[in-house]
């Protein structure tokens, strides 16, 4: 699934400049350092076990102050919002991507194709962005400020909508007097199961991959 391949956060090294063989760092441009932060945060969230991360702890391993961190960002929610709307912004990219491409021939088997994509698709941008997968199921959100999880558990509920609708519209093609399952029983689940691999992956320290038999799995929710 080439559409739904997405690459974690990524930031050039500031200081390297090969044109020169000065010592000094060279200043960020107008928005890189804000993008270096979310990055080092997302890089010291893939830490298995890793303790509650401090606005100290992350100025230290950028080698600024912690006033240099407040000044691209308000508080530390902030900067996990800056995760989460990286997360939001990249997902439901995604799903709109996956959603048009199978629309275009469009059957009774649609919707589960469409459902095990964005299932898949969730699977693959955890793996590729293990911190990432500690924002999305809560775990580097406890102690933080609860809208953070709010936020999250908001994403969920979209992207268990936007499945509901697919396996919905599928529905309707189905042939007269077929059985069809619930659609909203069956979306539930599927985000559910997904919920549950992405938990296991951050609380096995990332050993447990979410992608390990997820196309059987999801077999036995969608058929």
């Amino acid at each position: 699934m080439s559409e739904s391949t997405a690459a974690p956060i990524d930031l050039p090294d500031p200081s390297e400049d090969p044109l020169s063989d000065a010592p000094t760092r060279k200043r960020p441009k107008p928005g890189e350092r804000r993008v270096q932060i979310l990055q080092m945060l997302a890089t010291m969230l893939e830490q298995p076990g890793g303790e509650r991360i401090t606005t100290a702890a992350l100025a230290a391993r950028l080698e600024v102050s912690e006033a240099a961190l407040y000044r691209h960002f308000a508080s530390k929610a902030q900067m996990f919002e800056g995760l989460i709307d990286f997360i939001e912004q990249t997902v439901f990219s995604l799903i709109n991507q996956i959603v048009e491409k199978e629309s275009a021939d469009a059957g009774p088997a649609t919707g589960s194709r469409q459902a095990r994509r964005i299932a898949g698709m969730l699977v693959q941008f955890a793996e590729k962005n293990p911190g990432m997968a500690r924002v999305m199921v809560g775990d580097a959100l406890v102690l933080e400020n609860e809208r953070l999880q709010q936020r999250m558990n908001a994403l969920f509920d979209k992207v268990e909508s936007t499945i509901k609708q697919c396996l919905r519209d599928a529905a309707l093609r189905a042939p007269a007097g077929s059985a069809v399952p619930d659609p909203q029983v069956q979306a539930a689940t599927v985000v559910a199961f997904v919920s549950g691999r992405l938990q296991r992956y951050a609380r096995s320290g990332f050993k447990r991959l979410p992608s390990e038999h997820l196309d059987a799995g999801l077999a036995l929710i969608l058929g």
